[in-house]
């Protein structure tokens, strides 16, 4: 999404305002939102997302006995990103991205979000597939949880409403 302000660069930071109970929104890029912040009387914001990435990127692993991962020399084959590319705009380049840094993302996502996997919410149109996917592994977790627990009955409901799921009949 490029700025509404200088319609050249991509928009990064989005501001909503709501007066009189009318909401709008502005979609700009990082100097627009600084000039922005001038022309309204903020203060300029100590934080910055790209710094604080760019720590994260050169920690190690918060695991005990695990050194940290380097992809220092790691370049993406498909968009030539590398990782002090990334660590200074904080954005992959490209999908590949994701599967050439993946040793040194998988911790820094985890630092960042608490977990590797999305438990956000799914768009209630596009996401059925999404959604059944979800529901099919939760119930596949709880049925190894009932044969552990040798919960028979239990697990042979949880079994059929798997093969239900996955035949489409739900």
């Amino acid at each position: 999404m490029l700025c509404d302000n200088c319609k050249q660069k991509e928009a990064n930071v989005h501001i909503t305002k709501i007066v009189n109970h009318e909401k709008t929104s502005i979609n700009l890029c990082e100097d627009c939102a600084r000039e922005y912040q001038e022309q309204i009387g903020f203060a300029q914001p100590t934080f910055s997302f790209h710094k604080f990435l760019a720590g994260l990127l050169e920690q190690p692993t918060m695991m005990p006995g695990k050194p940290g991962i380097s992809t220092e020399g790691t370049k993406c084959p498909k968009c030539g990103t590398t990782r002090q590319i990334f660590s200074q705009c904080g954005k992959l380049g490209c999908d590949q991205c994701f599967d050439t840094f993946a040793a040194g993302l998988s911790p820094l996502i985890k630092r960042v979000h608490g977990r590797e996997r999305h438990t956000g919410k799914v768009p209630k149109r596009s996401g059925q597939d999404i959604m059944l996917k979800k529901r099919l592994e939760n119930l596949k977790r709880k049925l190894q949880e009932l044969v552990i627990k040798e919960e028979f009955e239990e697990a042979a409901k949880v079994r059929d409403q798997i093969r239900e799921l996955e035949r489409g009949n739900c």
